[in-house]
């Protein structure tokens, strides 16, 4: 199986980068606009209609066809947004970046990237991009040149683990709670609450009169609090992905897509209330499980809606639906087991148990395959290069 991430760091860029990344910038708008007049998506007739015409541009030609793929990924995506009846506005290239697959070396803790015909540019890898790309099996695939960002694209072939049992993940705004019949556990996330009311507090008392001021000042107080956030989260989903791989347990997550429009204005809440819950950061958890898992091999399941619903009140052990009472707060009580459980607990024990049945439906398919693939339904295909294997990217099956 192969497994794919990222690995970034700052950099200083010369002029000639700075002037690169204009012209890419330049080159994917084209390409853009080119494909919107001849209704063209696809990364082979948007290339046939658009290399020529780039032409013009004082760049290597790799970079033209780099640019070409990054306006069929942005037009591929606004196709899809499109058939799904969502409104869509004409795409447009703001950002300056620089996206290519060819032409680079790594040597002796550089990376080499043409600049222009017979001169390269120079960029000192840190000390933890280093050791993460010299690991064995580890490739670098890509680059990614923002003003001043480096990403590295890297995948390496992993050998799928061999689970004897599932673990549920039960995302909530405070916690995330793993566990299944044997044993649960709480991972603390009500500092990233506190980050976000903090932030919104400082935001709202901006009293400057110049929008664009106040505007960069939130951006950067946001950046912040999503940098913040996200380290928290790292700490907890990389925990998580360790105790699973030593238990061998698969990791099972819920489907929760669609659950902000429970908190949409009109609905009944007091506005703090929703923005504390418009402001959870389950997805971010979601991709960090995610990643992390598939590059260590595990296997991640992703259930349904409908293998969803009910997950948190039905009781595990009677199948009952259970009772809640304000003064429990987050415990419900069973009216057939007589006992009072945790609702985080409850959920991650019933999902760990409908993954599990997941599970063992595919397990024949693996054996019978080798064990060569990873055989669940409604998993997500191998990480694709974004912007560079436009053409590569599939529709998630639904379950």
């Amino acid at each position: 199986m192969s497994a794919v991430k990222s690995v970034w760091q700052y950099y200083a860029p010369s002029r000639e980068i700075l002037l690169l990344l204009e012209v890419f910038r330049r080159m994917v708008n084209d390409s853009i606009r080119i494909g919107l007049v001849n209704d063209a998506s696809s990364l082979r007739k948007l290339s046939l209609l658009s290399y020529n015409q780039l032409a013009h541009y004082d760049s290597p030609s790799r970079y033209k066809l780099c640019a070409i793929s990054r306006a069929a990924g942005i037009l591929a995506a606004r196709n899809k947004s499109a058939r799904r009846g969502f409104p869509t506005r004409t795409p447009y290239a703001v950002r300056q970046q620089l996206v290519s697959c060819y032409g680079f070396k790594v040597r002796n803790g550089w990376l080499e990237i043409p600049v222009a015909r017979g001169k390269r540019f120079s960029i000192p890898l840190t000390k933890h991009v280093l050791e993460v790309i010299s690991q064995p099996g580890v490739k670098v695939r890509s680059f990614t040149l923002t003003r001043n960002r480096l990403s590295l694209c890297i995948a390496r072939e992993v050998a799928t683990v061999e689970c004897t049992s599932t673990v549920g993940v039960d995302r909530n705004l405070r916690n995330l709670t793993v566990g299944n019949d044997h044993q649960t556990r709480h991972y603390d996330l009500s500092k990233c609450v506190k980050i976000a009311n903090a932030t919104v507090r400082i935001v709202a008392s901006f009293t400057r009169d110049d929008t664009r001021i106040r505007t960069g000042l939130a951006s950067m107080y946001g950046q912040r609090r999503t940098a913040r956030t996200g380290h928290l989260l790292h700490n907890a989903t990389k925990t998580i992905v360790a105790i699973a791989v030593q238990r061998r347990t698969a990791i099972v997550l819920e489907n929760i897509e669609g659950i902000r429009s429970l908190y949409q204005k009109g609905n009944g809440q007091g506005r703090k209330y929703r923005g504390r819950m418009n402001g959870w950061s389950f997805g971010e958890a979601q991709r960090q499980i995610e990643y992390k898992a598939r590059w260590v091999g595990l296997p991640v399941i992703r259930l349904s809606r409908r293998e969803t619903r009910g997950s948190s009140v039905t009781c595990p052990r009677c199948g009952e639906r259970l009772q809640s009472d304000k003064k429990l707060k987050r415990k419900l009580w069973c009216s057939g087991c007589r006992i009072v459980m945790d609702r985080d607990q409850v959920a991650a024990v019933n999902l760990a148990r409908r993954g599990r049945v997941r599970f063992a439906r595919s397990r024949p398919l693996i054996e019978a395959q080798g064990g060569a693939v990873e055989a669940v339904k409604g998993n997500p295909t191998p990480t694709v290069i974004p912007g560079v294997d436009a053409p590569k990217l599939t529709q998630p099956t639904k379950s």
